[in-house]
């Protein structure tokens, strides 16, 4: 008989061989109400820092569950082997939540809403959003969860820049080349990918990144694609060619 793969949480605070974890009271209903885990079943939990762990369940009920921590299954993984951004004007609410779910399966490192000249969704709900992304690293088998940043004017995020980072932008308007022959030729270093609203870039943002260095203009093939699939398409194009698709999956 197949035995059960223990379940994933992300545990923001530290952790350590020996140590006594209690989880916050929605990850503790979801092991003991919805899962029927009691004392003894194990549970794999994870951050950034710490890599991933196998602990055990010792206690459940009234006063929530509590976790002893007992060996390392992953070391945590260097900052360099995820360092993707993901740079996206906000869209609906149901097509925005899958966006930001594939891309932490995809391995995005961070999340940046900006706002364009079209953009047309106003309000964000980042603790949403966030929770999607948790969610989809514990599923996916990620050790990290991508940073979600406030939205900004996409106009101050350019001008702010670091300078190491190199930034793909989506061009519908036909003028960059296709992504696969960019991101080829891309040096190995950090980078970001800008995807465009539902109405595209306006000319003024359009001529106004046209003049930055930094800036790899690109198109993602002859049809045209809704925001939340050039973003999909994008980062997984780019990671299969310059990025972590590169690597095989070891555990």
């Amino acid at each position: 008989m197949t035995q059960r793969r223990a379940p994933r949480l992300h545990v923001a605070a530290g952790f350590a061989a020996g140590g006594d974890l209690e989880l916050a009271a929605g990850q503790g209903h979801y092991l003991s109400t919805v899962l029927r885990l009691g004392p003894g079943a194990p549970v794999a939990v994870f951050n950034s820092a710490a890599g991933e762990w196998l602990c055990r369940i010792t206690a459940t009920g009234r006063n929530g569950v509590r976790l002893i921590v007992d060996h390392q299954l992953r070391p945590a993984e260097s900052e360099d082997e995820l360092d993707l951004w993901l740079l996206f004007a906000p869209i609906k609410r149901g097509r925005l939540d899958w966006l930001v779910e594939k891309a932490t399966e995809l391995g995005v490192s961070a999340l940046l809403p900006v706002w364009t000249a079209h953009t047309q969704v106003e309000r964000l709900n980042l603790d949403r959003l966030r929770a999607h992304a948790i969610e989809a690293a514990e599923q996916s088998e990620r050790l990290s969860v991508p940073e979600l940043r406030p939205p900004e004017r996409l106009e101050r995020i350019l001008a702010g820049w670091p300078a190491r980072r190199r930034l793909i932008m989506c061009d519908e308007s036909g003028n960059g080349e296709p992504i696969a022959a960019a991101a080829a030729h891309l040096t190995p270093g950090p980078a970001a990918l800008l995807i465009g609203p539902e109405g595209g870039f306006d000319q003024t943002e359009l001529d106004g990144v046209r003049k930055l260095s930094f800036v790899t203009r690109v198109g993602l093939g002859p049809r045209v694609l809704r925001a939340e699939t050039a973003a999909i398409a994008a980062v997984a194009v780019f990671q299969a060619i310059a990025g972590d698709g590169r690597r095989i999956r070891t555990r």
